[in-house]
């Protein structure tokens, strides 16, 4: 890679938030299959802290959103559900591309020991059937014992269900109260055009629509992009393009080279400046879900310490970057109870070097009162002390 572009630190952050769809004051008109399509997909979580994280992600990006928009869409066939990095919601123009992952994924989990472990063929043929006789079921409308000895263990029904969901021999039809209904895929998607091309066409537009959405981006960051294709697919895909080499400057000030998507100098041209709002981002937000690229654009450590013990934890079970600007200014833990109209603030921690003073907290509290409204909270208090002083406060 011969790199004659050079895109220096600040210039490659505000890049990778406008193309994250964080460049702009999150209002006006909203087009929630916009956003998805924009993004590639949404990852969705059980976790409900607040809020959901495909709604915050959303709603990162125009606060005009409001719970249930994408179950919505999902309803309405414009989105479908499968695996990428995890579970996601994807724009229906990507199935015919999806194809090969269905397969791909279909097989590795037939293969696994997980699934080994579950039904027969003739038992999972009979959830099959039922599903044809009796349309759209979910996991709660079978039985089969569970080895709770065994860690995340899930029941051979629910096993037998999502190997046909991987395989794309089953769909999500729908959910409700995040519980999810399968049905037969024929019966959730649309007819596919006669030639969806072969496995080598599937991953040049995968590749292709990642570093569209990336803007700049190593093979590996494509490659894990969808997670639907080997490193060494991905490097051959990069052989055959033409992609513009750059060097991009990291928060260290080391310049390093990457790929650029063939537009990337109008991209730079009519690079906006992100909007000073500051924001409260969702720990799955696209924008930071790479925690390395993350650190090395922005010099912001996260990491996601949900599934770390509580006594090995630095920050907090659910925790919120701070995004002010082009850079993060600190994370925050909140906590609610929708029952009781409340939403609290359990941890706030500032970034080294940031200064909290009345008008940053002053953006700090906008934001939280438009968070609480989007989960309809009315009520909001600090069970830690509000930084008082430049640099200084006092965390759980």
């Amino acid at each position: 890679m011969t790199a004659r572009l050079r895109i220096p630190n600040k210039q490659a952050r505000h890049l990778w938030l406008w193309t994250n769809g964080l460049a702009g004051t999150p209002v006006g008109p909203l087009d929630v299959m916009g956003i998805v399509r924009d993004l590639g997909f949404v990852q969705i979580d059980t976790i409900r802290n607040i809020t959901r994280a495909h709604n915050h992600i959303i709603w990162s990006r125009n606060q005009n959103y409001r719970e249930g928009m994408l179950w919505d869409l999902l309803a309405k066939r414009e989105l479908f559900e499968h695996f990428t990095h995890d579970a996601s919601l994807i724009p229906m123009d990507f199935l015919p591309v999806w194809q090969r992952q269905f397969r791909r994924l279909g097989a590795k989990v037939a293969q696994s020991d997980w699934y080994q472990s579950g039904l027969g063929q003739s038992e999972i043929q009979s959830i099959r059937k039922r599903i044809e006789r009796e349309g759209a079921l979910s996991t709660h409308a079978f039985e089969t014992k569970v080895d709770r000895r065994e860690m995340w263990a899930r029941p051979p029904h629910k096993k037998a269900l999502d190997q046909m969901w991987y395989a794309g021999e089953l769909a999500t039809c729908y959910r409700e109260n995040f519980v999810k209904f399968y049905n037969l895929a024929e019966r959730v998607f649309a007819p596919l055009p006669e030639d969806v091309g072969c496995d080598a066409d599937h991953i040049l537009s995968l590749c292709n629509h990642a570093i569209d959405r990336l803007s700049i981006a190593s093979t590996g960051e494509v490659q894990r992009f969808w997670e639907a294709m080997s490193a060494q697919e991905a490097k051959a895909w990069a052989l055959q393009q033409s992609l513009v080499p750059a060097l991009v400057q990291g928060a260290d000030g080391q310049y390093r080279e990457t790929w650029a998507a063939q537009d990337i100098e109008t991209r730079l041209e009519n690079l906006p400046t992100p909007t000073i709002r500051l924001r409260i981002l969702n720990p799955f937000d696209p924008a930071i879900r790479d925690r390395n690229r993350l650190e090395r654009l922005f010099g912001f450590a996260y990491r996601n310490e949900m599934f770390v013990p509580k006594s090995k934890r630095q920050w907090g079970y659910y925790v919120y970057p701070l995004l002010e600007g082009g850079r993060f200014v600190g994370r925050i833990e909140l906590k609610a109870d929708r029952a009781q109209n409340w939403m609290r603030v359990i941890g706030f921690w500032p970034e080294a070097g940031v200064s909290w003073g009345a008008a940053r907290l002053d953006k700090l509290d906008a934001e939280l009162r438009r968070f609480a409204r989007l989960a309809s909270i009315s009520e909001i208090d600090w069970a830690v002390p509000r930084p008082k002083q430049k640099g200084q406060v006092s965390c759980a």
